[in-house]
């Protein structure tokens, strides 16, 4: 990692603020899009009605309280001082036979915590022989996707890759892999590959629980696409005026390009938020 990369970080670490908020055939992605007869750019981005991701939650949630990378009553204190977990969100953190998640702008924050907290738990060799234990960086704690996730049972890296959650097949762990050097996050200039902080770690978890479940890569970057813009509204707000100005809707854009090093990470964001004025600042997804 770069001087530069790494005094990113320890901003991104020094200012995270929790708000840890089978197979089955996958919702008609229609249900994924919008339709643009008469719908506002930010409606398009960022529908008001939420967008029901393509992954069955299941008992993900009571398995993640069960080993410990969730400590419910750190969870519930968290947001106690919120106004309290929702039925859904609750539902989401212990029931077992949850639908598909869906995900608005008031609940991204805690989609993001827990996402977050599978995939700094899910075994994975992403985390085990990736970036994020490169000697030369100073090892797997000392990131902000480690170090920042305080809702755990004792230390966060008592945790780290440490949880059958999946079984991947090769060939998913390969479609992971693949998908994740291929999508950015514009807090810094690191791929979900390196998911030094907590969106980077929680799209990693979202990956394998896509490709866990037969999500195809089409569909991976599509709601990546989406989901990323609910935690980085003003960002992807911003991306989508560009593109507007350069004739194309945002929902012709190709996902999997947005979503690359030249719009979403932190200096290709700059490139572009440099030559349109950005629309009024959204609030989002932030975790804990």
């Amino acid at each position: 990692m770069s001087k530069n990369i790494l005094v990113g970080v320890i901003i991104i670490a020094g200012a995270l603020v929790y708000a840890t908020g089978e197979k089955e055939v996958s919702p008609p992605l229609s249900t994924l899009g919008v339709d643009s007869g008469g719908v506002g750019l930010e409606e398009k981005v960022l529908p008001p009605e939420g967008v029901v991701l393509p992954v069955r939650w299941g008992d993900l949630g009571a398995k993640l309280v069960k080993a410990g990378v969730i400590d419910a009553e750190k969870f519930e204190q968290l947001y106690a001082s919120r106004g309290g977990l929702t039925a859904e969100m609750k539902a989401l953190l212990y029931g077992e036979n949850n639908g598909h998640v869906k995900i608005t702008a008031e609940n991204s924050g805690t989609i993001l915590n827990l996402l977050w907290a599978l995939g700094l738990g899910a075994k994975n060799e992403i985390l085990e022989k990736g970036p994020m234990t490169d000697k030369n960086y100073g090892g797997a704690a000392n990131f902000a996707s480690t170090g920042g996730w305080t809702l755990a049972k004792g230390d966060a890296m008592d945790h780290y890759s440490r949880h059958q959650f999946f079984n991947l097949t090769p060939a998913q762990q390969q479609l992971v892999e693949r998908v994740s050097k291929n999508i950015y996050r514009p807090c810094c200039g690191n791929s979900t590959y390196f998911p030094d902080c907590n969106h980077g770690m929680a799209m990693l978890g979202l990956l394998e629980l896509m490709a866990s479940q037969g999500v195809s890569e089409r569909d991976m970057y599509k709601t990546a696409l989406m989901v990323n813009s609910y935690w980085f509204p003003d960002t992807y707000l911003t991306i989508a005026t560009y593109m507007k100005s350069k004739g194309l809707e945002w929902e012709k854009v190709n996902p999997q390009e947005i979503l690359g090093i030249n719009y979403s990470s932190g200096q290709g964001f700059a490139r572009i938020a440099s030559q349109v004025t950005a629309p009024k600042r959204q609030s989002g997804g932030c975790g804990i």
